[in-house]
């Protein structure tokens, strides 16, 4: 007869353990090689916000006022300001931008991130 604490013993076998290791490892080695491109965004998306909070009068102003902030700006390198959508919805100016980011995995495989965002004018 087998005692009864071997029967009420529980917990993880080596095998899960290392399953559980690898998935939370690997998912955590695409969000490392993914934070370079989220800061980028958000770095875009802060630019953008700031230039439409005063916008210039014209579009070329807006892209020149872009480009400036991008050279101050070491983290911006997808785009440029020639890569804005400037359009004028109900007169208040709007800035666009979307583009896409390979990030590289291991050998041939990549992640492809795409990103897209705004600001409206005030």
């Amino acid at each position: 007869m087998i005692p009864n604490t071997l029967r009420s013993q529980r917990g993880f076998s080596m095998i899960s353990l290392l399953f559980w290791a690898a998935f939370v490892g690997f998912f955590g080695y695409l969000a490392v090689r993914a934070l370079p491109t989220i800061n980028e965004y958000l770095t875009i998306q802060k630019t953008i916000n700031k230039i439409a909070m005063s916008p210039p009068p014209t579009v070329a102003e807006i892209r020149a006022d872009f480009n400036k902030q991008k050279d101050i700006e070491y983290a911006i390198v997808s785009i440029e300001g020639k890569d804005l959508e400037i359009t004028k919805e109900k007169d208040k100016i709007v800035i666009a931008f979307a583009y896409e980011k390979e990030v590289p995995v291991m050998g041939p495989v990549f992640m492809l991130i795409k990103y897209e965002g705004r600001a409206v004018a005030k």
